[in-house]
């Protein structure tokens, strides 16, 4: 039996989609089905790119104020660490390694008190900070380097505390006597730049000063930090970095962690949120695929008389899951077709969107306190796109198959036994 139909099977099969009148119920269905399987694959492809837009910009936000993998002492801090700085910039992959230090404590102004915490880095180390350099919103990074004691901190902290640029913020300095008792100084600094990356943990929580600074008020060595961050050219290879990294320390009491275990919650909660998403909004397509089952099974049901007519000049029952099934499955594939182009112009067009619906609500689509996002960001992955596409058709393309046998196997005696 061939798996191609002919051109008059090929006609015969579009003469069915193209319903009678007294037909007119199934073709509304087949047409519904249709839509359907559109609706859900746009929707599919729309909602992943969405989320995947998400996603990117929280990974770039959380990789851009941190390394992507971090070695750091299980306890106290670590010394001597230009030699290890130097054997780490050897790997392959290997970007930048940054020396930091850092310390919880407090900072006031005026009556105002608020829980930081304080890193120490190097001038030239946070102008390489992307999601700090680019996103200032006062000041300059040239006095970091110029001031005696600047200090760099979020927009947010900074409305919160009542400050302006060239303000003092006066900080709680923790710092361990020769008997190991925690002694406290207050130390100023001047506010010289804020930043806005809008993430409130660093917006409302994080401030910069001098490397050498934190390290002479905090009562740091000047050769001690409290962990190297590591930036690499791929962050999806972090965990084949880790490896290297291990061999490459030469010391024991060192913890070396990429991102993904740092944020462990947090990329597991997305990519299962991707994944529940995905079957849920796949639920769509299945039911718009049920539908071409009960339209097309009907259909074989009103046209048992054509069909025996045709068994009778001489079509096989091959012949007669060839037609069936090209104009079931004719309605899943155009179906998907559709769906696909339609979503990824909606992904493309989604500035134009957004832009409308401010217009139309008259205010931003996200509240002033959602401080993650200002627009709604889309990122497309073909991978994606094709495993929705593959989906759909594997699902019409099976929808299809019981249409075609069931009309296969009428008896074309019984179906003219009345006629």
């Amino acid at each position: 039996m061939t798996l191609f139909p002919s051109q008059s099977e090929r006609m015969i099969a579009l003469r069915y989609l193209r319903t009678r009148e007294k037909d007119g119920f199934i073709s509304f269905i087949a047409i519904f089905s249709l839509i359907g399987v559109a609706l859900g694959v746009a929707t599919l492809i729309v909602v992943l790119s969405v989320m995947n837009g998400f996603r990117g910009e929280l990974y770039n936000r959380i990789l851009g104020m941190n390394g992507h993998v971090r070695v750091a002492p299980e306890k106290g801090v670590l010394g001597e660490w230009e030699p290890l700085a130097e054997r780490l910039a050897t790997i392959p992959g290997v970007r930048l390694v940054t020396p930091t230090a850092e310390r919880q404590t407090m900072v006031t102004a005026d009556t105002i008190s608020r829980a930081i915490t304080i890193r120490g880095i190097r001038p030239e180390d946070l102008e390489s900070r992307d999601i700090v350099a680019r996103n200032l919103t006062s000041g300059n990074l040239a006095d970091f380097t110029s001031k005696t004691n600047p200090i760099v901190i979020g927009d947010r902290l900074r409305q919160a505390l009542g400050l302006r640029l060239g303000d003092q913020l006066r900080v709680i300095a923790y710092v361990r006597d020769e008997k190991g008792a925690v002694q406290t100084r207050p130390v100023t600094y001047e506010v010289v730049a804020t930043f806005l990356s809008r993430r409130s943990e660093f917006d409302l929580t994080l401030g910069f000063i001098p490397l050498d600074l934190f390290q002479e008020d905090f009562g740091l060595a000047e050769d001690a930090v409290t962990a190297l961050d590591i930036m690499i050219d791929d962050p999806s290879r972090a965990a084949d970095v880790v490896s290297m990294v291990r061999q490459k320390l030469e010391r024991d009491g060192l913890r070396v962690s990429d991102w993904r275990t740092r944020n462990a919650r947090l990329v597991g909660a997305l990519d299962l949120e991707r994944v529940m998403m995905f079957l849920i909004l796949g639920l769509i397509v299945l039911v718009a695929s049920m539908n071409v089952i009960a339209s097309f099974t009907m259909l074989v049901r009103t046209k048992g008389r054509g069909i025996a007519i045709l068994r009778t000049m001489g079509a096989t029952r091959g012949g007669v899951v060839r037609i069936f099934f090209l104009a079931s499955a004719s309605v899943g594939v155009v179906g998907t077709l559709i769906g696909a182009a339609l979503g990824l112009l909606i992904c493309a067009s989604m500035k134009s969107i957004g832009a409308a619906l401010t217009a139309i609500t008259g205010g931003p689509m996200r509240s002033s306190e959602v401080d993650f996002l200002a627009t709604l960001p889309v990122r497309v992955q073909a991978s994606e796109v094709v495993s929705i596409l593959v989906l759909a058709l594997v699902l019409s393309l099976a929808a299809a198959i019981y249409p075609a046998r069931r009309a296969a196997s009428l008896d074309p005696v019984e179906a003219l036994r009345y006629e």
